[in-house]
C-alpha cells in the first residue's frame, strides 16, 4: 500500500492554470504549489498574475496571454514551458459568462462564451499531451459548472459550453487515459468569485442559493483544494471521465 503522505505530493512535478489571476484559478494553483508542484499560471491580466505570483513565490511563473487566440497555441505552450519545463497537469478555470437571454444572445458573445470556456481547454490540452504521452502521466483538470446539467436564466451561451466541457471530458479520457493521462472536470457550485460577484452582491439571492444546498452554505475558496489535489495526483490514478460536483450537494436535491 503506498503511503498516504504520498499519495497528493507533487513534488516534482509541473502545473499550468489558466484564469490563475483570480477566484477558483487562483486558489488552484496555490494549493497545487502548496503540494509541492511549480506552477505557471496564465490569464490576460498582468497585475493580478503578478500578485498571484508574489502569494505563491519561486515556485510559481506567470504567463500573460489571450488563451482564447487559437492562433497563437503552440507558442503559448512554449511559453509556459519555458521556466519549468513543458507541464504533466493542466487546469482549465479560465471562463467568461455573459449572462445574456436567449433572446439578447449576440453573435459576437456566443463565439466569445466558446471560445475561452471550450475551444481553448480542448486545442490548450491536445498541444500539450505529446509530452505526457512520452512521460506517460499526465492530468487534464476542466471546470464544469452547475450549468452543465441545469438551465439557469441568461445562461445560455454560458451553459451550452459547460455541457459541452462535461462531454469534452468524457471524451478526452477515452482518448488519452490509455497513455497514463486522465482527464475530469470539477463542477463549482456558488464560491465567491468575479464571475459569480452579481449572486453574492445580492445577500437575499446568495441565501437562496445556500439553502438549495445539503450543506446549507455556499462555497468558500478552500473547498476546492481537496478535490483539486485529488484530480491532480497520484491519487486519482484511476478517475477519469468524470465530473466532481463541489457544490455543497446543490445538484443532488
Amino acid at each position: 500500500m503506498d503511503d498516504p503522505k504520498t499519495l497528493f505530493d507533487l513534488t516534482g512535478r509541473v502545473a499550468c492554470v489558466t484564469g490563475a489571476s483570480s477566484g477558483l484559478g487562483r486558489r488552484s494553483a496555490a494549493a497545487l504549489a502548496a503540494a509541492g508542484a511549480r506552477v505557471v499560471g496564465v490569464a490576460r491580466r498582468a497585475e493580478a498574475l503578478t500578485e498571484m505570483q508574489s502569494e505563491i513565490g519561486e515556485n510559481a511563473d506567470t504567463v500573460v496571454a489571450d488563451i482564447a487566440d487559437r492562433s497563437n497555441v503552440v507558442a503559448l505552450v512554449d511559453r509556459i514551458g519555458a521556466k519549468f519545463g513543458a507541464p504533466d497537469i493542466i487546469v482549465h478555470a479560465a471562463g467568461v459568462n455573459t449572462r445574456e437571454t436567449a433572446d439578447e444572445v449576440t453573435p459576437e458573445g456566443w463565439d466569445a462564451t466558446l471560445a475561452l470556456n471550450l475551444s481553448a481547454p480542448f486545442f490548450l490540452s491536445q498541444a500539450m499531451v505529446p509530452t505526457m504521452k512520452d512521460r506517460g502521466w499526465g492530468r487534464i483538470v476542466n471546470f464544469a459548472s452547475l450549468q452543465t446539467t441545469r438551465a439557469f436564466p441568461g445562461g445560455v451561451a454560458y451553459g451550452a459550453t459547460k455541457a459541452g466541457i462535461g462531454q469534452l471530458t468524457r471524451a478526452m479520457a477515452e482518448a488519452w487515459s490509455r497513455f497514463g493521462i486522465t482527464a475530469n472536470a470539477i463542477g463549482p457550485g456558488f464560491f465567491p468569485t468575479e464571475l459569480t460577484q452579481a449572486v453574492f452582491d445580492d445577500p437575499d439571492r446568495a441565501a437562496r442559493n445556500a439553502a438549495q444546498t445539503c450543506t446549507q452554505r455556499n462555497g468558500r475558496l478552500e473547498d476546492i483544494d481537496g478535490p483539486i489535489l485529488f484530480l491532480c495526483s497520484k491519487a486519482s490514478d484511476y478517475v477519469t471521465g468524470q465530473v466532481l460536483m463541489v457544490d455543497g450537494g446543490f445538484t443532488a436535491k
